[in-house]
């Protein structure tokens, strides 16, 4: 636990009070005040608080009337006049001390063991200063202070034999004494410390539920920036595809124009759709279940003929027993593996086969294997970094699975994915 120890706060590191307490301060000790930041315009030592007020007011009266109480203890020893005097005097030294308690707990308390072996008036300030030091310091200075005291008490009762008790029940006393006042301040400290732990446990679980919904924000915009790649990359290659084809055979048959303009404005229709899609999930700040669905494994043979129609050679061969089995998630992220593995095939390598091959069954897993052929002559360069393939390892990693990708042997290039089924 934290120790309530005006020495060790950091101003720098203080963070805002809890509303529970705000208005409150003058409930509260001056050190859990400072703990708690109540006065962020007073840095260094806090100023008294209402209640520390009363507190030290009602040590000092204590001080007193036990001062007072053992005076006449003095008056019936058998002692000079001059030294019940001083007695009396040091006496009240120590009471008038008690004022500085909570500025040095430590020093007030190892004075008042001196002090208090040559007065006993000065025995009520002794306990102020012991409970003071057991609220404030941790146990091994309460132990040595408090030891000593213990240690001292048959040496005093033997030169000051106490005129009421003998001598042993008065060191007895002395020692139960000692242990109630240092066990009283104890429990006073653990309780400080304990407002002080749930007040930081309860900035930690804020803390903690803060970076999960981050976290999570995190995730959702990189989702929503892996579907919108994957989506819009196809739809627009598409684009690129039958722009360039007119753009280059202006002199075209008209039933190829057609054709191409077709794919065109439906491809450009799609892009749209699929970007409202995502934009509206990004406004809404969750998915649109009225939206169209996600296409799974059986959107495949839709995908490749939508690639055939744009001029593309594509070899679809599936082998999977029962396509309806594959999970939905399985079965999108196969199919956004084939539709990147397409994308790429037609920005990079124009013209040339792909074949897209499907294995697996239940319990084997799903294997997803994207390759094309070398590309015939240069191909111009075309803007990308690569995101895409760094999106469908993340999507394959996600799904429990793994993927891989690189130059094949013939120059061409192949992905390859196995995803987890059963």
């Amino acid at each position: 636990m934290r120790c309530v120890d005006l020495s060790t706060v950091n101003p720098d590191t203080q963070q805002p009070a809890p509303q529970l307490l705000v208005g409150r301060r003058w409930l509260l000790p001056s050190a859990l005040a400072k703990e708690f930041d109540l006065d962020p315009d007073r840095p260094g030592r806090p100023r008294r608080t209402a209640r520390d007020w009363v507190v030290d007011f009602g040590c000092f009266l204590l001080a007193v009337f036990l001062g007072l109480v053992t005076a006449d203890t003095v008056a019936r020893e058998d002692i000079p006049s001059g030294l019940a005097a001083a007695d009396q005097l040091i006496g009240a030294l120590a009471c008038a001390a008690v004022w500085l308690r909570r500025r040095w707990p430590l020093g007030l308390a190892i004075a008042m063991v001196p002090v208090c072996f040559v007065s006993n008036t000065a025995g009520g300030a002794g306990i102020v200063a012991l409970f003071t030091l057991a609220v404030h310091r941790p146990f091994r200075y309460v132990a040595w202070v408090a030891g000593a005291s213990v240690a001292l008490s048959p040496l005093y009762f033997w030169l000051r034999p106490d005129p009421d008790l003998p001598f042993a029940p008065a060191v007895v006393l002395v020692v139960v004494l000692t242990g109630a006042i240092v066990g009283w301040g104890m429990f006073v400290r653990s309780k400080r410390q304990l407002m002080v732990s749930l007040r930081d446990r309860a900035r930690r679980a804020e803390t903690e539920a803060r970076l999960r919904a981050e976290q999570a924000q995190r995730l959702a915009r990189e989702a929503i920036a892996r579907e919108m790649h994957d989506v819009l990359a196809h739809r627009l290659t598409l684009l690129s595809v039958h722009a360039g084809a007119l753009e280059f055979r202006p002199d075209a048959p008209r039933d190829e124009i057609q054709r191409a303009a077709g794919v065109i404005r439906e491809s450009a229709h799609e892009a749209l759709q699929d970007l409202r899609e995502i934009i509206g999930v990004l406004r809404a700040h969750e998915s649109d279940d009225t939206g169209r669905p996600q296409p799974t494994l059986a959107a495949l043979e839709g995908l490749v003929a939508e690639c055939r129609e744009a001029g593309m050679k594509v070899t679809l061969d599936q082998r999977v027993p029962d396509r309806a089995a594959v999970p939905a998630s399985v079965g999108r992220t196969a199919y956004r593996i084939v539709q990147e593995g397409l994308t790429n095939a037609r920005k990079h390598a124009p013209g040339t086969e792909v074949t897209v091959t499907v294995t697996g069954a239940p319990g084997e897993g799903l294997t997803v294997a994207v390759r094309n052929g070398a590309p015939q002559g240069e191909v111009p360069p075309v803007p990308g970094s690569g995101q895409g393939l760094i999106g469908l390892r993340e999507r394959a990693t996600l799904a429990g699975g793994r993927l891989e990708h690189g130059p094949t042997a013939d120059g061409g290039f192949g992905i390859r994915a196995w995803l987890p089924w059963g």
